[in-house]
């Protein structure tokens, strides 16, 4: 019986260089060197087709001496790979004498060429991305289909390993895709949590927090992290910012508005670039501690010309990175305690008594101290005794849209108006089926 013809199917050409993990994957280069010496054969290796039709090798084994390695690069026509996958030459070539074809090829009597296996690599979804191929230099009439099979098992192999080094890359290629589009800032949504004094339980300012598609999917969080880790941190960031800015005329007089920005951002110099277009009387800027600062002194400087325009708080107070003699050094008019200091402070000594020294380091120092995260009246009565000048959370209120948020602060908020209904700043539960887009792992 003659061997089933080959599935043909359209390759997926790649582009951009191959993955560090790929290109120095110990497992395909094993695979290839297990095949070689079951068969006997000189060489063998693994391909991929890249763009402008040609195919490139990206790992080869051999004990010879030969023209080419990884990296090397060569029209798709030039080789067997293409013409086996395209049916015109078969997957087992005991003699390239036995089919007119490979005369035309160069290849035939540059190595040369006696005989070849050679099948697709095959993903998960059909695609084919390359070829797994052994060969040897002299002709043998001796390979058959058991040998075939085991060429295809070892293609098997080294499939699973490629896709699963990719996995990270289409995570990458994804992300950046995700982050682009959000960037001219038509797809963000900003919500407004109202800040309260906690002597009087007036509302004092608000909380910009940005709003992505998907919320039920991506948390504001997920969102920043992929950005960052695909370059576009700080662009993100500023399309956060301007959408918060143009929220800012829905304020009623005498509230201010504290919109986060990473140190990362304000060494860019883009921050400072935008508040020159803005009033910028009732605007706070929230410092996050998300990120090692390598160099205090250089973001001290750039602050302090910003405080030429705003106020300065620094977010997550207790529980960052900076340590009290940074927040000093940095000079700014208000700290925010991370809402870990405040989750059951009401039965918890410790956070009392750390709580008690950010109220003195604030007196000192002469700033406004704001409890994040204050949820139960425990928590409420506990900070305004501690001496907290200020408190956001559930308690008051849940991150609210900007029209709602602007009845609220008015004392008029509009009955069954929908807040931001999570915690953590993501929205809904996950429709059935619906599964979140590939992430990024975490460096």
């Amino acid at each position: 019986m003659a061997p089933a013809r080959p599935e043909l199917t359209t390759p997926v050409f790649s582009t951009g260089p191959l993955p560090d993990e790929l290109l120095r994957d110990a497992q395909i280069d094993r695979v290839l060197a297990a095949v070689r010496g079951h068969l006997g054969l000189e060489i063998a290796f693994v391909s991929r087709y890249v763009g402008d039709g040609e195919r490139e090798l990206t790992h080869v084994d051999t004990d010879l001496d030969l023209p080419m390695g990884p990296g090397f690069r060569e029209p798709v026509e030039e080789s067997y790979c293409w013409h086996i996958l395209q049916g015109r030459l078969p997957e087992l070539i005991q003699d390239p004498a036995d089919h007119p074809l490979t005369a035309e090829l160069a290849i035939t009597d540059m190595l040369p060429v006696g005989c070849h296996l050679n099948v697709p690599l095959r993903l998960s979804d059909g695609s084919v991305w390359g070829s797994f191929c052994a060969l040897g230099r002299k002709p043998d009439r001796s390979l058959g289909q058991r040998d075939l099979k085991v060429v295809h098992a070892f293609a098997s192999l080294a499939a699973e390993r490629i896709e699963q080094a990719m996995e990270g890359e289409m995570a990458l290629k994804a992300a950046r895709e995700r982050v682009t589009d959000m960037l001219d800032g038509s797809a963000i949504t900003i919500f407004h949590q109202p800040i309260h004094a906690l002597d009087t339980g007036e509302p004092v300012g608000v909380e910009c927090l940005a709003r992505f598609p998907n919320q039920n999917r991506l948390g504001p969080d997920a969102w920043f992290d992929d950005a960052e880790q695909v370059g576009l941190g700080v662009e993100l960031e500023m399309a956060a910012v301007r959408a918060a800015l143009d929220t800012i005329d829905h304020l009623p007089a005498g509230i201010y508005a504290t919109v986060n920005v990473a140190p990362s951002t304000i060494m860019s110099g883009m921050l400072e670039a935008e508040l020159e277009k803005v009033d910028t009387a009732q605007l706070v800027i929230e410092v996050t501690e998300h990120q090692q600062v390598a160099d205090f002194g250089a973001l001290a400087e750039r602050l302090v010309r910003l405080k030429e325009k705003v106020r300065i708080a620094i977010d997550d107070v207790g529980t960052g990175y900076s340590g009290l003699r940074h927040i000093v050094d940095l000079k700014p008019d208000m700290l925010k305690m991370d809402m870990a200091l405040t989750r059951e402070i009401d039965s918890d000594p410790a956070r009392r008594a750390l709580t008690g020294a950010l109220v003195q380091l604030a007196r000192d120092i002469g700033c406004l101290l704001v409890a994040e995260g204050i949820e139960t009246q425990q928590e409420c009565d506990t900070m305004t005794a501690l001496g907290v000048a200020c408190g956001q959370g559930y308690f008051f209120s849940r991150p609210l849209p900007v029209v709602a948020a602007q009845q609220y602060l008015m004392g008029n908020r509009a009955k069954g108006e929908a807040p931001d209904r999570n915690a953590q700043e993501t929205r809904g539960l996950p429709e059935a089926n619906d599964q979140p887009p590939a992430r990024l792992p975490r460096s």
